[in-house]
C-alpha cells in the first residue's frame, strides 16, 4: 500500500504534516546542541565494558575445566559480542558519535567484529534501509531477499518453505547480513572492476575473521584449543539468534507498515518521518534490555534520528510518543514476546499466496 492508503496519516491535513516534521526537526535540533561529554563518556565506558567482558569470558573459557564454566564462558562472550555489534558497531556504523572527532570512534573507521564489511553494511543498511524504509523493491531489509514479507510482494513457490528460510537465517544472521550487503556494494559498483574489488572486500574480511575466531584464538590456547574452537563458535551462534531477534521484532510486528514505491514520489520530509514512525516497531525494556540490544527496543525514533546517539533514544522517545497522542498516530509497542510471535506469525502467514489463504480463511493475509 501507499502511505496515503494507511488511515493514520490519511486523516492528517498538509498542515498537519509540516507540524509534525517541524516537531520532529526541533526535538532532533534540541539533543544535537546538547551533545556533550556525558555522551562521549558513556560510548567510551561502553567499549571499555564490552572489551573488559571479552577478556573475563576468555579467560573464563580457558581457565575452567567443567562444562558449566565453559557455557558460562560462551554465554559472556555472546553477551560481549552482542553489546560489540549492537551497541557499538551498529551506531557508531551510523554516525552517532562522528561529532566527536575521535578518529578511533568514528563511522569511517570502525571495523565490528562480524564477517561482514562495516563500509558494505554502511552503504546498505544507512542508505537503502533508513532513507527507504520498508519500500518494497527498494529497501532490500524487508525481507533481506529471501523472506515474503508483504501481501504486495508477489508470491513465488519458494515462499512455501520461508518458515524454515528464518530459522536458518536466524543461526548464521551475520553470515546472511555480509551476503546482503555485499550484493549492494556489488550493485552499486556497476563496474566489473569496481563487483571484484567489492568481492575482494568482503573475501578479505570473512577471511580475517574466520582466522581470528577458529585459527589464531583456538592456537593460542594451546591444548584447550577445542574449548576454544566451541566456545567462538557458540557465541556466535548466540550473538546472531540475538540481533536476528532484535531486528525482526523492530520491523515486522503488526503496526509496522509496509509500502510500495508509490509513497515515495514527490515524498516530503514530514511524510518521510511519518513513513519512519508508521514502518517500525519498539518492544518495551527496562535499561539492562534497552543496552542489551543496542537500545534499538527504540526502533521508532532510531528510525526518524538513526544518527542521533542511541544513549537519548529513551528521552527522545518521550517526545515522539506525546507527538503520537498528540496527532492521534499509532506507537506500535508491545514485549519483546509479543513482537516476535506476531513476526513469526506474519512469516507463516506469507509462506502461502494470497489466494490462497483466502481460500481457507475467507480474507487475504491482513499485512
Amino acid at each position: 500500500m501507499t502511505i496515503s492508503h494507511i488511515a493514520a496519516y490519511a486523516k492528517l491535513s498538509r498542515a498537519d504534516i509540516d507540524a509534525i516534521a517541524a516537531e520532529l526537526d526541533t526535538i532532533r535540533s534540541d539533543i544535537e546542541e546538547s551533545l556533550g561529554t556525558r555522551d562521549a563518556a558513556y560510548i567510551r565506558r561502553t567499549i571499555v565494558v564490552q572489551r573488559a567482558l571479552e577478556v573475563a569470558a576468555r579467560l573464563l573459557i580457558a581457565g575452567t575445566r567443567s562444562k558449566a564454566g565453559l557455557l558460562a564462558g560462551t554465554v559472556t562472550l555472546a553477551y560481549a559480542k552482542s553489546v560489540e555489534n549492537m551497541e557499538i558497531g551498529h551506531n557508531v556504523g551510523h554516525g552517532q558519535w562522528d561529532w566527536m572527532n575521535d578518529p578511533e570512534i568514528h563511522s569511517s573507521t570502525w571495523e565490528w567484529d562480524m564477517v561482514g564489511p562495516s563500509a558494505q553494511w554502511r552503504y546498505s543498511h544507512n542508505y537503502h534501509h533508513h532513507v527507504f524504509s520498508n519500500v518494497l523493491g527498494v529497501d532490500d531489509d524487508l525481507g533481506f531477499g529471501i523472506l515474503r514479507m508483504s501481501r504486495d510482494q508477489q508470491w513465488e513457490p519458494q515462499h512455501l518453505v520461508q518458515p524454515v528460510r528464518n530459522v536458518l537465517l536466524a543461526l548464521i544472521f551475520e553470515w546472511g547480513i555480509a551476503l546482503h550487503d555485499f550484493y549492494s556494494a556489488r550493485d552499486r559498483a556497476g563496474t566489473d572492476e569496481g563487483k571484484a574489488a567489492a568481492r575482494q572486500v568482503l573475501h578479505a574480511k570473512v577471511g580475517r575473521q574466520l582466522a581470528k575466531d577458529y585459527v589464531v584464538l583456538p592456537a593460542l590456547s594451546l591444548r584447550r584449543w577445542r574449548r576454544t574452537l566451541v566456545a567462538n563458535l557458540g557465541a556466535n551462534v548466540l550473538r546472531n539468534l540475538w540481533a536476528y531477534l532484535v531486528i525482526f521484532c523492530g520491523h515486522f510486528p503488526d503496526g509496522a507498515e509496509r509500502f510500495t514505491p508509490e509513497t515515495l514520489q514527490e515524498e516530503s520530509r514530514g511524510e518521510w518521518y511519518l513513513r519512519q514512525m508508521l514502518g517500525a516497531a519498539n518492544f518495551k525494556a527496562g535499561p539492562l534490555l534497552a543496552f542489551s540490544s543496542g537500545n534499538l527496543c527504540y526502533q521508532i525514533e532510531h528510525h526518524l534520528f538513526p544518527d542521533l546517539p542511541s544513549n537519548r533514544l529513551p528521552e527522545i522517545s518521550l517526545r515522539v510518543r506525546a507527538l503520537c497522542e498528540k496527532y492521534d498516530l499509532p506507537y506500535t509497542s508491545g514485549s519483546l514476546a509479543r513482537q516476535y510471535l506476531q513476526t513469526l506469525r506474519t512469516i507463516f502467514k506469507l509462506a502461502l499466496p494470497n489466494a490462497g489463504w483466502r481460500s481457507l480463511f475467507g480474507a487475504a493475509p491482513p499485512v
